[in-house]
């Protein structure tokens, strides 16, 4: 006689209460031939260093197969950890390898971050927008997340200030340059600002910077970890995707020692240690190669498809759209005139073999259903313009 199987239990309330990334449903949908996508933020394939990597990877193996296929430490290989120190030391923050985390990709520092500093129901500061994937992470920890008001500048000292006194948050997850989704750049004097504000009132800071190697003009802008004040509460987190190669899935978190330890113990529980055969390549390939004539060339190729879409963008918007001018990155943050939904607007740019990200999933509240990011890295500057011409079919006669 068979019988009825009972129900298994019931999911944990954080896994469906976060919404699965739009972003990576889209990239999914754009995969076929012929696309143009604006959609995701991905680095150029054309442009890695793939003989430099394979070559790494060889000396990975000839100085020690058994090593590179072996367990290694949760912190990570010495060697890499000193290649980060040194690299972060020379872009104006005295680092020493043992401030260094290695990282299964710069979310999972985020992750072990979250794991690391927050209870159900504690505050999070945010950008408004801010990084989408930011957003599911600290939503599966159980947070409440506040938004601070921004302008093009990025977030409004001001207010960063009086939402700390009414709401008593834990943290402020920032990404001070050339934002995802925005692309914009936090100035110097607000970056002093927010360090002195965390200082005074009780803060964490998570600044997250991704991007900051990717300039094409202006002048460097120092870390807020770098201003007095951010010292001894500043988790800064780094990735070799956009340097190197996304497939590596190899980032960093520097962060003030009882941090840092905290970390540790939280990596330990999800992964043991990020990849060592990875992280015995990374270290060689920095050793072996001149990395700032690399980001020098990827510089140039990406400066161009940003000038590209700047370009074009007059032609392939509506009549009263806006939008910014990034100093680097891998963004541009647009608007639609009043009325037009970007989102709506989607599958109709998908039919005709075109994409973008709407830019509502970015806003933990309060969604602006016009905005839209539009990414410039992929394609070449030919392919923008095809795209964007694709792109002002659908928009202009929506």
């Amino acid at each position: 006689m068979r019988r009825t199987a009972a129900a298994p239990p019931a999911f944990a309330a954080r896994a469906t209460s976060v919404a699965s990334s739009p972003v990576r449903e889209i990239l999914a949908l754009t995969e076929r031939p012929g696309v143009i996508s604006f959609a995701g933020g991905l680095p150029a394939p054309e442009l890695f260093d793939a003989e430099g990597l394979r070559a790494a990877y060889d000396a990975a193996f000839a100085d020690s197969a058994a090593r590179a296929l072996q367990y290694s430490t949760t912190e990570g290989a010495p060697e890499l950890r000193t290649a980060v120190a040194a690299r972060a030391t020379g872009r104006g923050l005295p680092t020493g390898p043992d401030d260094v985390l290695i990282t299964t990709g710069s979310q999972q520092a985020l992750t072990l971050i979250a794991a690391t500093l927050l209870e159900p129901g504690d505050t999070v500061l945010v950008e408004n927008p801010t990084y989408l994937a930011a957003l599911q992470c600290f939503g599966l920890a159980g947070a409440r997340v506040v938004p601070v008001p921004c302008d093009e500048d990025g977030l409004d000292p001001a207010a960063l200030e009086e939402l700390v006194l009414r709401e008593r948050p834990k943290m402020l997850y920032t990404i001070p340059t050339f934002q995802n989704p925005t692309g914009r750049t936090l100035p110097a004097a607000r970056r002093r600002a927010v360090a002195e504000t965390a200082a005074r009132l009780g803060l964490w800071l998570v600044e997250d910077d991704p991007y900051g190697e990717l300039r094409y003009e202006g002048q460097h802008v120092p870390w807020i970890a770098a201003h007095p004040g951010a010292e001894d509460r500043t988790a800064l987190l780094g990735s070799f995707s956009k340097v190197m190669a996304p497939g590596l899935r190899l980032g960093w978190l520097r962060a003030p020692a009882s941090l840092r330890r905290a970390a540790v113990t939280a990596k330990q529980a999800a992964d043991l240690h990020t990849s060592t055969v990875d992280q015995i390549a990374a270290a060689r390939y920095l050793a072996a190669t001149d990395l700032t004539t690399h980001l020098s060339t990827v510089r140039t190729a990406y400066r161009a498809r940003r000038d590209a879409l700047l370009a074009g963008l007059p032609n392939a918007l509506p009549e009263g759209s806006t939008w910014n001018h990034p100093e680097g990155g891998m963004f541009l943050w647009a608007r639609l005139p009043e009325g037009r939904d970007a989102t709506a607007l989607l599958k109709s740019a998908v039919a005709h073999d075109v994409a973008y990200v709407p830019g509502a999933p970015f806003f933990a509240t309060s969604p602006d259903q016009s905005t839209l990011r539009l990414s410039f890295t992929t394609h070449t500057p030919e392919e923008i313009a095809e795209g964007l011409h694709r792109l002002s079919t659908v928009l202009k006669s929506a």
